[in-house]
């Protein structure tokens, strides 16, 4: 299997630990990194013994990939000059700073013929990674993304901020259009919304209901699926998940805990079922699958147009709150 050149755009937290983890990455060829601050560059270039270039047209000529982990309101503009260029993109989410720009983004990979992957890394949490195998119809979803606070993301709504994972996951695993879109938002430490709840109904009847925070004293990752045959529930941040499916007879070749009792329509069967979670990386696995999909000539696992997809939902859902706001103030 041949190696593939990659160049990292941005060498700021995240970016950092994208560098550090494509030095893990098998068939992966790190040709060096660009970051306008020099003097960071320079410290990361020795820390992790990977050549710093501070002209990205210079580092740019030597790759065929590039990995764009740069601030939001850069990545239009570092998308479309590597696209132009023949480069593959990786780009952190979202995607892009709004849907214009995410839209030109995914057009132009698709003219010139190009693998864009979006970083929407719960997507490869073990938690998430642990149901693959398990059909998912889910009727209702329900979501808490809580955050103690962190300055860093406080320039963009909530719903940009942490919501825009489970709004990927929710679109992944509901094959429905959405229907209604409500939405309640507060602001109390930023000029955006810190605290949004969200409820999404799908065209086939399928419910999501979804709340986000960034100033908990407690930090949640937690998703749960309500399906005819099953109830899903996975932790993001203890990286496990659990299946409790219900039975009118006892199932054969079951592979979780049995309970028995009675109900007032008859005896029923619980099985509880903890599936493995693999031990990986979540980063270092989507930048594997990124050059997978390259080498292999294979679909995108978190495909440019997921990612737009996503960002768009994000934008209805800021809309909804102003609007919500809107009708608010009439009544004050």
């Amino acid at each position: 299997m041949r190696v593939l050149k990659i160049a990292v755009i941005g060498a700021g937290h995240l970016g950092r630990i994208h560098i550090k983890c494509i030095g893990e990455v098998p068939n992966l060829d790190l040709v060096g990194f660009y970051d306008p601050d020099q003097e960071r560059g320079r410290i990361i270039e020795e820390e992790f013994n990977v050549k710093y270039y501070s002209s990205f047209e210079e580092l740019l000529a030597l790759c065929e990939a590039v990995d764009i982990v740069t601030p939001t309101i850069y990545h239009h503009a570092m998308a479309l000059k590597c696209l132009n260029a023949g480069k593959h993109v990786f780009i952190e989410k979202p995607i892009a700073a709004n849907v214009s720009e995410a839209e030109e983004i995914v057009q132009l990979g698709i003219e010139k013929n190009l693998l864009i992957q979006v970083g929407h890394v719960e997507r490869f949490n073990p938690a998430f990674q642990a149901i693959n195998n398990t059909p998912l119809n889910p009727m209702f979803i329900e979501a808490h993304r809580l955050a103690t606070f962190n300055p860093r993301g406080t320039d963009v709504s909530v719903v940009l901020d942490l919501m825009i994972h489970d709004l990927d996951l929710v679109l992944a695993m509901v094959n429905s259009p959405i229907s209604n879109v409500y939405a309640t938002g507060v602001s109390l430490i930023s000029k955006t919304s810190d605290i949004s709840n969200v409820r999404l109904e799908f065209e086939n009847g399928a419910v999501a209901n979804l709340t986000a925070s960034r100033l908990s004293i407690n930090p949640m990752r937690k998703l749960r699926l309500f399906q005819t045959d099953a109830y899903i529930s996975m932790d993001f941040l203890d990286k496990k998940a659990q299946i409790v499916r219900l039975y009118e007879s006892e199932p054969e070749g079951r592979s979780g805990q049995l309970m028995e009792f009675d109900t007032q329509i008859g005896k029923r069967f619980l099985e509880i079922e903890m599936p493995e979670s693999p031990e990986v990386n979540a980063i270092r696995d989507e930048l594997a699958a990124f050059v997978n999909s390259i080498i292999n000539n294979e679909p995108s696992k978190v495909s440019g147009q997921d990612g737009l997809n996503a960002l768009r939902l994000a934008y209805q859902i800021m809309d909804a709150i102003d609007q919500h706001h809107e009708k608010t103030k009439l009544f004050n």
